[in-house]
């Protein structure tokens, strides 16, 4: 059993393993971008779908359930989006952030 949790990290530190690592690195970056792509797509569908509850019904429950709900569809909608667009699925994504980790314990226990 570990005992200790893995220190956080930062974004120069994931730069740094990209840079390294010529096989997982550009896999990983590919991941990083489409959740950037999904938590935009759940901003957008937050946002738009409370506006449209608000407009058209007044109910701040109403609104509240839309920003919650077009959250999760938007965030949905932007993953698979970025999935195709980026074409994650041929990417082992798993692995390469399997990988990171490990790099990321190896620097931080000094056996880099």
């Amino acid at each position: 059993v570990k005992e200790k949790s893995i220190p956080s990290w930062s974004e120069s530190d994931v730069e740094a393993f990209i840079a390294s690592d010529p096989v997982h690195g550009p896999t990983l970056k590919a991941a990083r971008e489409a959740a950037k792509i999904a938590a935009m797509g759940s901003a957008i569908g937050a946002i738009s779908s409370a506006g449209f509850a608000w407009k058209y019904s007044k109910s701040p429950h109403g609104a509240l359930l839309s920003l919650g709900a077009g959250a999760v569809f938007g965030w949905t909608f932007g993953q698979e989006a970025a999935s195709h667009w980026l074409q994650l699925y041929r990417l082992d994504t798993m692995t390469a952030q399997v990988k990171f980790l490990d790099w990321w314990v190896n620097k931080t226990e000094g056996r880099s």
